[in-house]
């Protein structure tokens, strides 16, 4: 599946169970480990865990199995890696304390960074 489609999947996937403040953020010219990063802040643990799954339900059945997934256990931060696009999941006082978006806005180009 093409990367754009993907992170375009996974985006619906956590608006539809109500992430708050979703980022998708094109990383293709910063790094060779994903084509895009997409970082979205859950309301408890419960509901990070939840967001996670639904994302995983929805690639795997479009034919894209996850890599991995981290944090499920904590439910503070899950991690979903989707080959060419990282799914990060986050409460929002660990999303305020990393502060990720920071990282990759600082490098990104000015224009078509964020999509």
């Amino acid at each position: 599946m093409q990367s754009r489609k993907l992170a375009s999947l996974a985006e619906a996937a956590l608006e539809d169970v109500k992430a708050r403040d979703v980022r998708v953020i094109d990383v293709r010219k910063l790094t060779t480990v994903a084509d895009y990063m997409i970082i979205a802040t859950g309301t408890s643990d419960r509901h990070v865990r939840s967001l996670a799954d639904r994302v995983v339900e929805q690639a795997t059945g479009a034919g894209c199995r996850p890599l991995g997934v981290e944090g499920e256990e904590a439910g503070e931060w899950v991690l979903v890696d989707l080959q060419d696009v990282i799914v990060h999941v986050m409460l929002g006082k660990v999303r305020d304390l990393y502060k990720l978006e920071n990282l990759w806005d600082m490098h990104a180009p000015s224009a078509g960074a964020v999509v």
